[in-house]
């Protein structure tokens, strides 16, 4: 059976240099709206995987991104953002794109068709069957993803993949695939549009619905977000006004001796701090 990338198929659209931009917005955005909608297709297959994500976190184990091009910058993008959201040591989520930091703001000829180099940049980090590895390509056959999640399997670690094409080699080598079949791009082939997009709105739900699991968020608030600008400062001395009823002035003076809200709140106790 021959395999047919949906994402390299024609757009449904031509002479796009025809339209006005009024509407190649218009026509953009109406392409973006099916992006949710198969992403909710695809809540069975990426609570599967979640699943199989916490049970090992909760276990010392790590959470591994590894993608090229577009896939490989968003899998950075959401790895780069749980130590100040969820204040998790940067080693639980780990990003890798092929061909190194220089790729993620140029692209590196033919990194992506290395069969060897995805499984060395994750023995690098010295994964073992503790971590969890989810392959990101839109196409579902880039090389340096495929071969580096074949190589998991061989060693016993569990297989994740964000994909765009239906049955692809990258879904089929996955233990746990996630599959958000969006059709074609509205430039034809430019996956990093609808595609990039869904994969995003992805990577969110997996590692929010992670953190949560693993207790790094109270009621609906960030307690443990690192406070390393003002704006975040700011929101803590609120979240502690809110939640102890206190004036601000003392939220400050929490916020200033413990340096996070978590800790804040652990340690006030019959409205003192202790």
């Amino acid at each position: 059976m021959t395999f047919i990338k949906t994402t390299e198929q024609a757009s449904n659209y031509d002479h796009l240099e025809k339209m006005t931009v009024n509407e190649l917005l218009g026509h953009i955005n109406k392409e973006d709206q099916c992006v949710p909608i198969a992403v909710e297709k695809a809540l069975p297959q990426i609570k599967a995987l979640v699943a199989q994500i916490v049970n090992k976190l909760k276990n010392a184990g790590r959470l591994f991104y590894i993608g090229a091009g577009t896939s490989g910058r968003l899998g950075i993008l959401d790895a780069s953002e749980c130590p100040p959201t969820f204040g998790v040591a940067p080693e639980m989520v780990i990003g890798i794109i092929a061909g190194g930091d220089l790729a993620i703001r140029n692209a590196v000829e033919f990194a992506e068709d290395s069969t060897t180099q995805g499984w060395l940049d994750l023995q690098f980090h010295k994964i073992t069957a503790k971590d969890v590895v989810i392959g990101l390509a839109a196409s579902g056959t880039t090389p340096y993803v495929v071969s580096a999640l074949e190589a998991c399997n061989q060693h016993d670690i569990i297989t994740g993949c964000v994909t765009c094409n239906q049955d692809s080699p990258l879904a089929k080598t996955s233990n746990f695939p996630i599959e958000v079949i969006v059709g074609p791009e509205f430039v034809s082939g430019s996956s990093r549009m609808k595609a990039g997009t869904a994969q995003k709105l992805v990577l969110n739900m997996i590692s929010t619905s992670v953190m949560i699991q693993l207790g790094r968020v109270k009621g609906n608030r960030m307690v443990d977000m690192q406070l390393s600008n003002t704006k975040l400062v700011e929101r803590a001395v609120t979240m502690l006004m809110q939640e102890l009823n206190i004036e601000k002035e003392e939220a400050q003076t929490l916020i200033k001796r413990h340096k996070n809200v978590r800790t804040a709140l652990m340690n006030y106790k019959d409205g003192r701090d202790k």
